[in-house]
């Protein structure tokens, strides 16, 4: 029984050590930095295979390169690819999920890529 807790308890540190959270990305000519809660940075990406990083959640952003948004997580991994022609222009991006507008539509997305609305834009 102790040997058991013992190992649970080690997976729920590789787990959380898995999940590292995004407190910010730092911007340069050639580079994104990003950093955790801590100020640590996590990793350095080339602004030349992210694209344009449009917004950033707790543990994921969004990056435009090209005709694409990629949904990556704080390691720069992709999760999701959505065509721009599809999601519209990204307006926001919370710590769960994505608002775009596309022509007279406001859609918001989940962190994972599937639309979770959609809804007339207010005229001005």
């Amino acid at each position: 029984m102790r040997q058991l807790l013992t190992i649970l308890f080690f997976l729920l540190a590789l787990v959380g050590r898995a999940q590292q959270q995004i407190s910010y990305i730092e911007e340069t000519k050639n580079w994104y930095y990003v950093y955790d809660e801590k100020g640590k940075m996590i990793g350095g990406l080339s602004r030349s295979s992210v694209g344009e990083i449009k917004g950033w959640g707790s543990d994921f952003f969004v990056a435009k390169r090209y005709s694409f948004y990629y949904i990556c997580d704080a390691k720069g991994r992709t999760l999701k690819t959505m065509n721009v022609s599809d999601v519209g222009e990204i307006v926001a991006v919370t710590s769960s999920t994505i608002t775009s507008r596309r022509g007279d539509w406001i859609l918001t997305w989940s962190k994972e890529g599937k639309k979770i609305s959609a809804r007339t834009a207010k005229s001005s």
